[in-house]
């Protein structure tokens, strides 16, 4: 049984920082390009990015600001957020397909596991 699990959320005023973390158990980790997504209130599901063997990709409204990782040996992905802003405020989940980050990463449909979400509220 596939779980994925998330942490690190939490209450940060703009310009701070932020790490998340995605715990991942029951697959083969390094089979799987990993992904971090995020949902505002009545907003659609956005892809914020994406790491595999390939490299790592982002969304326009995050590139620069933040990193993503991961650590194989520990089945652990990682968001470090920096200068985060008000709009960044969201559910955050991790996400699994066994592939890579090709040009369709930020469509939810295409992943085959989900966490559960860590919350993220950013205060102006």
């Amino acid at each position: 049984q596939v779980q994925m699990v998330e942490s690190g959320g939490g209450l940060v005023q703009a310009g701070g920082s932020l790490r998340l973390s995605c715990k991942a158990s029951g697959l083969r980790f390094v089979d799987y390009a990993m992904a971090w997504f995020r949902q505002a209130p009545g907003k659609e599901r956005e892809g914020v990015s994406c790491i595999a063997w390939s490299g790592g990709r982002y969304a326009d409204s995050v590139e620069g600001r933040f990193t993503v990782s991961r650590d194989d040996a520990k089945n652990t992905l990682y968001l470090q957020m920096s200068s985060l802003k008000s709009e960044d405020t969201a559910m955050y989940y991790c996400a699994a397909f066994d592939g890579y980050c090709s040009g369709s990463w930020m469509s939810p449909e295409r992943y085959n596991y989900w966490g559960q979400g860590t919350q993220v509220t950013v205060s102006s």
